[in-house]
């Protein structure tokens, strides 16, 4: 067993050539543990986007009023295609963001735009998908909407359980999107202009 003393003497007996390299072995670290955290992060909206589909492609009823199923609904249809888009995008920039390659300017701005797209296609998928739900639920007197949701019970239970999953992908994105603005704007500087120099106004003489 190594004493007190021996560690403090190895310690000081270290050449500063020594210290300089661990020290760049632990910044070296630090940017693989963040690349993990991103990759991890845009890997989570996957299971929910696939979940989210697969429980509206299975939605549909049929009982003694009729027959109804998610595709009767241009909302709920949206909601699909939106979650699908979504579960492929998380894939393919989780791919790229696990590549060891330095940050460049144009690949952070294509993380930032289209994570801030894919936030706000996802989020008006829930927002109208619950807008139908609400209707359903409680209808509409002043357009003669009546409540669907007494007959047909198991349908609006799973449309339910595929737009709260789908609000959960909305809280996913949300963070990739304020990741991806910080990694934008914190690494990359507005450009500066010269205070030194005046506007140029050009005279026309006659």
């Amino acid at each position: 067993m190594m004493e007190k003393g021996s560690i403090v003497t190895a310690a000081a007996g270290s050449s500063p050539m020594d210290m300089m390299d661990s020290r760049a072995e632990e910044e070296a670290g630090s940017p693989n543990i963040l690349r993990t955290a991103e990759t991890l992060l845009r890997l989570t909206p996957i299971a929910l986007c696939v979940a989210a589909l697969v429980v509206m492609l299975k939605n549909s009823q049929t009982n003694d009023f009729g027959s109804l199923s998610y595709s009767d609904l241009g909302a709920f249809r949206y909601l699909v295609h939106a979650n699908g888009i979504c579960a492929g995008y998380s894939l393919l920039s989780a791919i790229i963001a696990a590549m060891p390659r330095p940050s460049t300017m144009s690949k952070a701005w294509t993380f930032f735009f289209l994570d801030q797209v894919l936030t706000y296609v996802i989020l008006a998928a829930g927002a109208v998908s619950m807008e139908v739900l609400y209707l359903a639920k409680n209808g509409d007197t002043a357009t003669t909407w009546s409540k669907a949701c007494g007959s047909f019970g198991q349908f609006c239970h799973k449309a339910t359980a595929s737009v709260a999953i789908t609000f959960a992908v909305v809280a996913c994105y949300v963070v990739l999107s304020l990741i991806s603005s910080y990694k934008l704007f914190s690494k990359y500087d507005a450009p500066v202009s010269n205070p030194s120099k005046g506007i140029e106004v050009g005279v026309f003489h006659g």
